[in-house]
């Protein structure tokens, strides 16, 4: 029962999969969420461990990139059994435990990080950001050119999706306002940004990888998910050794659960984006005092069990349900891989010596500014997870969700004034 495959002990694996073998045999898998639980978290964590032991691929997020990808390309392929892909895809639309995910990463981590942290945390970030952007731009469409694409093609259809924020929140508002100002149909253009977003969020999650190696060859570039410097010694909140009572817990889960809904209201009455509301109500609770030192306790505890226990089962699910091989595989000829590289590698390169410039972390910079070019919420947990550095997730989520909505605000005038 020591034994463990991720969390899981082995005979109770074992058992899982015999009793899971038997409902796939008899059809009769139900997408009832303690089944489901069983599903993901088996999966979740064999497709971990499977990517933590194949040679070089360990080094540079090979977890990740298996857990996300590898159920992908079984789906594509038909080789997951069709009743296990339905009942997945029927549990993540009906649940969206995405959005859980998140909210419980976010809040947790916010609450139970030193106020200052957050303060200069939030104005340092955006310095390295923005010059990020502008250098990934340049190089990323000049690199196109080189290699015989079009400049308003390179710029437009690969650099800028990169940079957009993902796919609900990127990719889809974006190719609504090119049809809008190109009077072309909104599928066509998504099918061809589509391929750059996902190519450049698996380019991310391998520059995370490497910058974690980084980071325990070179301790002095990291933080270890610690923002900048000044969190040394007295300014870093140490983490209360003492167990945080259940009530706690549960207490601090409701307060995330509380902060999204007023995110999704506030998204319904104004159009803000609920988890940037999350975060901002967040950040407020925090540097107002307005949540007991007890419930801060609480919030850690959240926060640790979720990066802890529901990361690689959410992976999968993502495999399976959003990730399209197909799009992933369209994306692989000679120019569009070396124009999406080197606009991922400008970025994160950027953000490790602009980031110490300002006072970041280098390796914690270039994480962010990295998150920058992955798929939303989706890609913030995959890159962050490579880089085992979850907790920067508020960070991560400020560079993609605002980083995001200027990148597209200011190709939808740039495309307008070009039309």
């Amino acid at each position: 029962m020591d034994q463990r495959v991720g969390i899981v002990p082995l005979p109770v694996y074992c058992l899982i999969i015999v009793c899971l073998s038997v409902l796939l045999a008899l059809n009769k898998i139900p997408n009832d969420i303690s089944v489901m639980i069983a599903v993901l978290t088996v999966f979740g964590f064999t497709c971990a461990e499977l990517g933590a032991r194949i040679p070089v691929l360990r080094r540079i997020g090979g977890p990740v990139i298996v857990t996300t990808f590898l159920p992908s390309c079984l789906v594509y392929y038909k080789l997951l059994p069709s009743e296990l892909v339905s009942s997945i895809n029927d549990f993540w639309q009906s649940t969206n435990i995405l959005y859980l995910f998140i909210a419980s990463v976010v809040v947790g981590s916010i609450l139970s990080m030193n106020r200052l942290t957050i303060v200069k945390g939030f104005a340092k970030i955006f310095i390295p950001l923005a010059a990020g952007s502008i250098a990934a731009a340049i190089l990323g469409t000049l690199t196109g050119m080189a290699f015989g694409l079009d400049a308003h093609r390179t710029f437009f259809y690969i650099v800028i999706p990169i940079m957009a924020g993902g796919i609900g929140e990127g990719a889809i508002p974006l190719t609504l306002g090119y049809a809008d100002i190109m009077n072309l149909p909104q599928q066509q253009l998504f099918a061809q940004v589509l391929p750059a977003v996902m190519l450049g969020n698996l380019t991310a999650i391998i520059c995370a990888g490497l910058l974690n190696q980084l980071g325990k060859r070179r301790p002095g570039y990291t933080g270890n998910g610690r923002l900048h410097a000044a969190d040394d010694g007295g300014l870093l909140k140490q983490n209360n050794t003492s167990l945080a009572s259940v009530e706690n817990i549960a207490a601090a889960g409701m307060i995330a659960i509380t902060l999204y809904i007023l995110g999704i209201l506030t998204h319904k009455l104004i159009g803000l984006p609920a988890p940037v509301t999350m975060l901002f109500l967040a950040v407020l609770a925090k540097l107002t005092y307005a949540v007991s030192p007890k419930l801060e306790d609480g919030a850690r505890s959240v926060y640790r069990f979720f990066s802890t226990t529901v990361t690689y089962p959410l992976l999968f699910a993502i495999g399976v349900t959003i990730t399209p091989w197909s799009d992933l595989v369209a994306a692989f000829n000679l120019a569009n891989i070396i124009t999406i590289v080197v606009t991922v590698l400008t970025l994160t390169t950027v953000g490790f010596f602009v980031g110490r410039w300002v006072g970041l972390y280098p390796i914690e910079g270039a994480i962010l500014n990295a998150c920058h070019s992955g798929m939303g919420g989706i890609g913030d947990v995959a890159i962050l997870t490579s880089a085992n550095r979850l907790e920067l997730m508020p960070f991560a989520q400020m560079a993609t969700r605002l980083g995001g909505a200027l990148t597209i605000t200011i190709a939808l005038l740039l495309l307008s004034n070009l039309s």
